[in-house]
């Protein structure tokens, strides 16, 4: 409640908390869609899950390597497995959080590799980089992930009040010349997503400094505002009160 307020003052109390329990509506589906996964048949998987990701596949005929920037719509852990089902054309590459438990981190690794996902571990991924970087590939980056190291972090104003973004991605995508793509997911009904892309820069090198950091925090409230009991708003977005030592790292002007 705390988060929608930040995000829509404008509201009333009632019509936030009817948003809130949109979002627990849709967080209690997500626990549930992620176990079913174990037993979805491919055939369920298609029917419930669409995605459109042709311009993916029109930028990897071109030449270049695709990075996507999700956000933490439902259903997210489809996110994964929806791109890969979608793009033909490159590897899709996909960074995911080990699980301590060893017996679950199998079950849950064979899910996301379900459709070919060369999946790397956050903690191995600097390690990893390197070597990815000489092959095709798409990969799909959580850019709205609340950072650590805040003071060296880009600062913006996320719904009008400050917040932290990581830079790895926007600057990843500068330095290696990537293509740039927006990815927003759509609930039509309860158990049915679909997942739309929405091309952003052919080559990132021409960006300037923040640049796709401000456009995807546009982009983001845009998607947000359109429905907005299908984002994590129990993710803490303003966990970092903004000081002025940040300052030199504020880009939004």
């Amino acid at each position: 409640m705390a988060n929608l307020a930040i995000a829509f003052p404008e509201k009333t109390i009632t019509e936030r908390k009817k948003i809130a329990k949109k979002f627990y509506q849709n967080f209690c589906d997500y626990i549930v869609e992620s176990i079913k996964l174990l037993s979805m048949s491919d055939r369920q998987f298609d029917k419930r899950v669409k995605g459109d990701f042709s311009i993916v596949d029109k930028l990897a005929r071109e030449g270049k390597n695709v990075q996507i920037h999700g956000g933490h719509q439902f259903n997210f852990e489809y996110c994964n497995l929806v791109t890969a089902r979608h793009t033909h054309e490159i590897p899709f590459v996909g960074v995911y959080m080990p699980i301590t438990n060893k017996f679950f981190n199998k079950v849950i690794y064979k899910v996301r590799a379900r459709y070919g996902t060369t999946l790397i571990s956050k903690p191995d991924f600097k390690k990893n980089y390197r070597a990815l970087l000489k092959q095709r590939y798409v990969i799909t980056l959580g850019a709205d992930q609340n950072p650590t190291y805040v003071a060296i972090q880009y600062w913006l104003n996320f719904f009008g009040k400050p917040a932290p973004f990581v830079m790895g991605p926007d600057k990843g995508a500068v330095t290696h010349n990537l293509a740039v793509v927006f990815l927003q997911s759509k609930k039509p009904k309860r158990g049915y997503y679909v997942y739309e892309c929405t091309e952003v820069v052919t080559n990132a090198a021409e960006c300037r400094k923040g640049e796709l950091t401000l456009l995807y925090r546009d982009y983001l409230e845009k998607i947000i505002k359109e429905d907005p009991g299908n984002y994590l708003w129990s993710h803490k977005r303003w966990k970092h009160e903004f000081k002025e030592e940040y300052r030199s790292q504020l880009i939004d002007k």
